[in-house]
């Protein structure tokens, strides 16, 4: 039994590890021989969020340029996505903004999206933390680097956007449930009503 039902999406250009990321996620395995995603991948998990229990349906989206179009019907519905760079790749990190121009377009105004900058194990950094987080705070995302070989931050990069989702979600209620003005002070009948013109005198 769980509480919420959230669909992600892994996005970014290929290569980048979305792949690895979930397998680690999902099997806490790392195959570092993994062949190009054709289309989507789809796995499931269920995690604990305070005393919530979330399952999370993850969808692996292609990175390559020609599933674009497939790909971008699975945006419909997501509420949370990791958009993912390697962080030893400066070009895939140039092309996050191609990718949130499609977040914007194809999936619900209300996503909450993670900046995943990947492959920190890699020898040849590109990309500097500093960038990845000014990149994030201009567009107001989550910012987090990762590494599915060493499974460093794996897990706390999908349980974060899922707790981020979570207290999106208590905000709504809590507004939806706070009185309105005319509840709050409800207009009161005259003190005093004018008298009828009927009537006789005496």
């Amino acid at each position: 039994m769980f509480n919420n039902l959230f669909k992600y999406i892994l996005i970014g250009d290929t290569g980048v590890g979305k792949s690895c990321l979930l397998l680690r996620f999902l099997e806490n395995r790392f195959n570092p021989i993994h062949d190009l995603t054709i289309g989507v991948e789809f796995g499931t998990r269920t995690i604990n969020i305070g005393r919530k229990t979330v399952k999370l349906q993850i969808w692996d989206t292609a990175g390559q340029e020609s599933f674009r179009s497939i790909t971008r019907s699975y945006y419909r519905g997501a509420s949370g996505a990791l958009l993912v760079y390697d962080v030893n790749r400066h070009e895939t990190f140039n092309h996050l903004t191609s990718w949130l121009r499609d977040l914007e377009e194809y999936s619900p105004s209300n996503l909450v999206i993670a900046l995943v900058g990947n492959k920190t194990d890699g020898p040849n950094r590109q990309v500097s933390y500093e960038e990845g987080e000014a990149f994030a705070k201009q567009h107001n995302l989550i910012f987090i680097e990762t590494s599915a070989k060493t499974a460093e931050n794996v897990e706390k990069a999908f349980t974060e956007v899922a707790a981020t989702i979570l207290n999106d979600l208590e905000d709504q209620q809590q507004q939806q449930q706070q009185p309105t003005p005319d509840q709050v002070n409800p207009t009161l009948p005259p003190s005093n009503p004018t008298p009828g013109n009927g009537g006789g005198c005496c």
